[in-house]
């Protein structure tokens, strides 16, 4: 019977994230530790926002301060959590000198987010908001500003009402069709 590997959480100074993993990913290999030490994550979520009509994607940490180590509990000696921990802007271990292992639950979540958002592709920072006033950018309407209508999410469309020789007209547009007025 094989030990079961768990997921722990390193608490890090915030925004340096990617960096540490690097290093501790760096300490890994160069101690051969990757037989117990699987991954090394720092989950992420993939959002974009619309900038001047294009999309723009970027990743967003979904735990802002904390790295997720996955290992074999039994392997993660004292020395071993100390050297991790001594990796510059690491601060802990949750548990400090015992880490303590997140509950599968927990850590399914956590990593259930992060395939999730490879699966969707990603979502929007800012989401469209029923009654808000957007800019048509291209297609048929171009320049015209009307009220969203109704937001779905799925397909990425939006309907809006503009108002066109003074009467409001329904017009169906997707995403990456209008901007949001300033």
């Amino acid at each position: 019977m094989s030990e079961e590997k768990k997921w722990y959480s390193l608490r890090v100074i915030s925004g340096k994230e990617r960096k540490i993993k690097e290093r501790i990913d760096l300490e890994v290999k160069r101690n051969n530790w990757d037989d117990f030490i699987t991954q090394v994550l720092v989950p992420t979520e993939k959002v974009y926002k619309i900038r001047g009509g294009k999309k723009v994607i970027s990743e967003r940490n979904i735990l802002p301060g904390y790295i997720l180590i996955e290992a074999l509990p039994s392997k993660l000696t004292p020395e071993i959590v100390q050297s991790i921990a001594n990796v510059q802007n690491v601060i802990h271990f949750l548990g400090k000198e015992t880490p303590i292992p997140m509950r599968a639950s927990e850590a399914n979540r956590m990593l259930g987010k992060v395939d999730e958002s490879l699966d969707v592709g990603e979502s929007l920072i800012e989401p469209f908001i029923v009654g808000e006033t957007v800019k048509i950018i291209d297609g048929p309407f171009s320049e015209f500003v009307g009220d969203i209508q109704e937001v779905n999410e799925e397909k990425k469309k939006l309907k809006v009402i503009v108002k066109i020789f003074g009467r409001g007209t329904e017009v169906e547009l997707n995403f990456m069709q209008v901007e949001k007025q300033a």
